[in-house]
């Protein structure tokens, strides 16, 4: 199987200014000052903006949460709730809140995505080294044997107790940080922040608008020339998240390059024609989980999702060098790069 890779990334762009977009209201100085903090968990390097008085607290805090979440759902810590999960033997965990309603939210979106997205790849994943760091190709056999045991419907929670058979384990990784963005922008507004901008590794979410009332401005990467930009979107309260091939990848000796985004049915990467999938809407926890999904679903699936469910919007990036986007952000939305960019076209 023959893989390509193309470097993407996703970027607040802190040089983009905004225009026509502004109230005309006065603004004080606190509100317009901001604050940063740059935190490093859930293996990813996060950058949180807040503006206002009390931005300082509210970083903080922020930055409790963001620990708090990383020890209660890390994959490899023997303390946190989904290693002993894992190591259950088939009994009753007791998690927390924020562990159960992560788990309640992807056997929901497992429903929804027909099994794309399925938290029980885990044992697959570590096959192919991707949690490890000791990558390899695995044979067909064992990749079959390893498949016996995924299946996100097996998954059993009651409250706040979790059960898994036996053989089976979980990782949460395609929906932590899209909760965790929700949980920061939780966190800023309990703090009296109603302005602020987190960047978590290809995750971008936003609290309100900019102090002065302009939207944000996130600029999202050309994957064929990656030191230049795709596009521009503007957005209000929103998280903006991506899922591509360029996050982990390794490449065989014979020039085979193979990424972490795997596909439940057969348990190769996923590779069906898009090379990144964004995903822009309210919930970063919803984002971020469809995101994932929707790249294994590849673009066909992608679009017949969007038509059952309008309530968040896309940009898909094929492997033939074309840009699709929903129609919901037509508005906000500016090409500037030299690829054909079209709405996707849902009648």
């Amino acid at each position: 199987m023959v893989k390509k890779v193309f470097a993407f990334a996703l970027l607040i762009s802190g040089l983009i200014f905004s225009s026509g977009c502004s109230e005309e209201k006065a603004v004080s100085e606190a509100d317009m000052s901001s604050k940063s903090r740059d935190v490093f968990a859930m293996d990813t390097f996060m950058n949180i903006k807040a503006y206002g008085g009390n931005a300082d607290i509210a970083l903080s805090e922020a930055e409790k949460r963001i620990l708090q979440l990383e020890d209660e759902l890390s994959v490899t810590s023997e303390t946190s709730d989904v290693w002993a999960v894992d190591h259950s033997s088939g009994t009753a965990v007791d998690v927390s809140d924020d562990t159960a309603l992560i788990v309640n939210k992807a056997i929901e979106m497992g429903k929804k995505t027909n099994g794309a997205l399925d938290i029980t790849l885990y044992p697959v994943l570590k096959e192919w080294g991707f949690t490890t760091g000791e990558y390899k190709v695995p044979d067909d056999n064992t990749l079959k044997s390893l498949l016996k045991n995924v299946d996100y419907s097996k998954v059993s929670i009651s409250g706040n107790k979790v059960t898994l058979p036996k053989e089976t384990e979980i990782d949460l990784g395609a929906l932590a940080k899209g909760y965790t963005g929700d949980e920061i922008m939780k966190t800023m507004e309990e703090n009296g922040v109603s302005s602020a901008i987190v960047s978590l590794g290809g995750n971008v979410q936003a609290l309100g608008k900019k102090p002065d009332g302009s939207n944000w401005k996130v600029a999202v990467r050309n994957p064929f020339a990656p030191d230049t930009d795709m596009c521009i979107i503007e957005i209000d309260d929103e998280a903006v998240i991506t899922s591509g091939n360029y996050e982990r990848y390794f490449t065989t000796d014979d020039g085979n390059v193979y990424w972490h985004i795997l596909d439940p049915d057969d348990g190769y990467p996923a590779d069906n024609g898009l090379v990144s999938v964004t995903v822009i809407g309210d919930c970063g926890l919803d984002c971020d989980a469809l995101s994932t999904a929707l790249f294994v679903e590849g673009y066909d699936g992608a679009v017949e999702f969007l038509r059952s469910d309008p309530s968040f919007d896309l940009i898909l990036v094929t492997d033939d060098m074309k840009i699709f986007y929903s129609g919901g952000i037509a508005d906000s939305f500016t090409n500037i790069s030299g690829m054909e960019a079209e709405v996707i076209a849902l009648d």
